[in-house]
């Protein structure tokens, strides 16, 4: 497995967005989505506002895979479910980087949001 090196983390953890090309069935990107993104230690995680029901969140199912864009970086991931377990330390990520908005914040951080919690992993 394929890590994050440390200057793609600072990078990536300090954008302010990424965006996000699923990959399709047949193996082509489908058109980028913009999104907040955290870092929580050694890994990326991104969140579906609208859920597991989201329209980006309902692309990556189709072969859990595509390509990320942030901070300079491009890089090839997997996408993979996090642990529920992970969600307190990506909840406080997204409070300290995003606080400043508030009345937005609030809703990556409801149990709805928590489900469509993806860990970005390179590979």
């Amino acid at each position: 497995m394929t890590e994050w090196t440390d200057d793609e983390l600072d990078r990536i953890g300090s954008a302010e967005e990424l965006d996000l090309e699923s990959e399709r069935g047949d193996g082509t990107l489908r058109d980028r989505v913009t999104m907040w993104v955290v870092r929580d230690g050694d890994s990326v995680y991104v969140r579906s506002v609208k859920g597991r029901g989201g329209p980006w969140f309902r692309g990556i199912q189709t072969r859990h895979q595509g390509r990320v864009h942030a901070g300079g970086v491009n890089k090839d991931v997997t996408f993979e479910e996090a642990d529920p377990g992970e969600y307190a330390g990506v909840d406080a990520a997204y409070r300290r980087k995003y606080g400043r908005y508030t009345s937005i914040v609030e809703h990556v951080l409801t149990a709805h949001s928590r489900e469509s919690t993806l860990k970005l992993v390179p590979r």
